[in-house]
């Protein structure tokens, strides 16, 4: 079985990427960016940043026992929100990632809880999006992956629509096209192969 962590030798999600330079001094300030994932537009921000959470769900309008996917570049970055340990997540993870596809696995106990579902879960995705994967590898870290809308309204496909609906309640947005996907990423529960979306 290939060793899930593998992919953190690979320049290409390690790289750190002047195109990203104010995204990313704009994450660690705690401020939300707006940036092209797979199938929409998405809202992030410093997972390990409550406030900077909190503001991310105030700006959707978004329920508060929501939790959010939280994407990586590489595997190794998800190692303090994940227990790796858990039978069968390595298998998923090397079959999935890099990829449009979202692991729920139980919760690292470092975690923190704002990141953390009812039922002792987080939700994580390596993406394959070269914009949201440069994003992280140059913050050096994951990132709050959740699509730009309000609550209640479509996700935005790109930069335009986002800044209509948004404004200057969002710091930073972050040029480059959506992926192919034509729906949401797959939701996959590691602890016994259901798919929950998609």
């Amino acid at each position: 079985m290939t060793d899930w962590r593998y992919r953190r030798a690979n320049g290409r999600y390690c790289r750190a990427d002047w195109r990203y330079r104010r995204a990313v001094m704009t994450l660690r300030a705690g401020g939300i960016v707006a940036y092209p994932t797979e199938s929409v537009f998405g809202l992030g921000c410093d997972p390990w940043d409550r406030a900077a959470v909190d503001r991310v769900f105030a700006v959707k309008r978004r329920p508060a026992r929501k939790r959010c996917i939280v994407i990586a570049a590489y595997p190794g970055q998800l190692e303090r929100l994940v227990d790796v340990r858990v039978p069968r997540f390595c298998e998923f993870a090397s079959r999935y990632w890099p990829g449009p596809v979202t692991l729920v696995a139980p919760a690292s106990e470092r975690a923190p809880a704002w990141l953390v579902n009812a039922d002792g879960t987080v939700a994580t995705r390596v993406t394959d999006h070269p914009v949201a994967r440069g994003l992280c590898a140059s913050l050096g870290g994951p990132l709050i992956s959740t699509s730009a809308n309000r609550g209640g309204h479509p996700p935005a496909c790109d930069i335009l629509r986002v800044r209509a609906a948004f404004g200057t309640e969002i710091d930073w947005y972050v040029a480059g096209r959506v992926g192919g996907l034509a729906a949401p990423t797959r939701i996959v529960d590691v602890r016994d192969g259901r798919t929950l979306r998609g």
